[in-house]
């Protein structure tokens, strides 16, 4: 099946930047949309961005367009999440996820990184 590993995260300031890598070790890696959520302490896990498995399209949530991108390198079976204009409600432990192609649910997930955004 499809496992995923997500990497990148760590400590930035306010207004700082970072990006986030999952590799994925399973095969047909294209025929999986791709997701990024994440959950804060005490706080319900929720989505921030979602990539069709060409990458011909993206979602994001409303809290994150025009700071965050999502893309996809299918030769290296890696999705990324490059956050931009970091704030402090960024902070939260972030998790990749794969779903079949319009499917709604997600199928597999990682074990999650940890990003952490001080004043």
């Amino acid at each position: 099946q499809v496992q995923l590993v997500e990497s990148g995260g760590g400590l930035v300031q306010a207004g700082g930047s970072l990006r986030l890598s999952c590799a994925a070790s399973g095969r047909s890696f294209s025929s999986y949309d791709m997701g990024w959520f994440r959950q804060a302490p005490g706080k319900e896990r929720g989505f921030v961005a979602r990539i069709t498995g060409s990458g011909g399209s993206t979602y994001y949530a409303d809290s994150v367009k025009g700071r965050f991108t999502i893309s996809r390198d299918n030769a290296k079976s890696t999705v990324y999440l490059q956050m931009n204009s970091l704030k402090l409600e960024d902070t939260a432990v972030y998790y990749c996820a794969a779903a079949r192609a319009l499917e709604y649910a997600y199928d597999y997930w990682g074990q999650g990184t940890q990003v952490t955004v001080s004043s």
